[in-house]
């Protein structure tokens, strides 16, 4: 199968790939670049672990094919700590006992970024909304919810 050349940024570094025309951008970031922090929990985009975002708009990576990300700005869970210093996000789901196995945190992670992004004091509910296309099995949302919130709060100043 003829392989396409893809030349793209992530988490802000310039990256070129081959792909053939139906591998999925999850595929991409795993298999042949190494960023492994995006999870392939249903391959239906029904579940939220392969999250990332495509030209600032949040994306089930399984759903979008790696070619499309040519000339695209993508951010995936790596990018988004500044080297040791983790984003409040991480720091406050760690504080907060947010997470458990680990297969949905960086979806949910990168999917309250956006949303944090847009919106950065949102309310419960909204958040909820938002996070609703993020499934976990191991944890209760109420600690994901307060972990966000309290992210939100720092990053704001409050």
């Amino acid at each position: 199968m003829t392989k396409l050349h893809v030349s793209t940024t992530i988490n802000g570094d310039p990256f070129e790939f081959l792909c053939t025309p139906d591998e999925t951008l999850l595929d991409v970031l795993r298999n042949r670049l190494g960023l492994t922090g995006a999870k392939e929990g249903c391959g239906t985009g029904d579940c939220g672990a392969c999250s990332v975002t495509v030209n600032g708009r949040l994306v089930c990576s399984c759903l979008v094919l790696g070619a499309e990300a040519e000339g695209a700005e993508v951010t995936t869970i790596e990018g988004m700590a500044e080297g040791d210093d983790l984003h409040p996000l991480q720091r406050h789901f760690i504080e907060g006992a947010a997470l458990q196995c680990g297969i949905c945190t960086p979806g949910i992670l990168v999917a309250a970024k956006a949303l944090l992004e847009k919106n950065p004091d949102p309310s419960d509910e909204e958040l909820r909304y938002w996070l609703a296309g993020n499934l976990c099995r191991c944890t209760g949302y109420d600690k994901i919810i307060r972990a966000v919130q309290a992210a939100a709060a720092e990053m704001r100043g409050a």
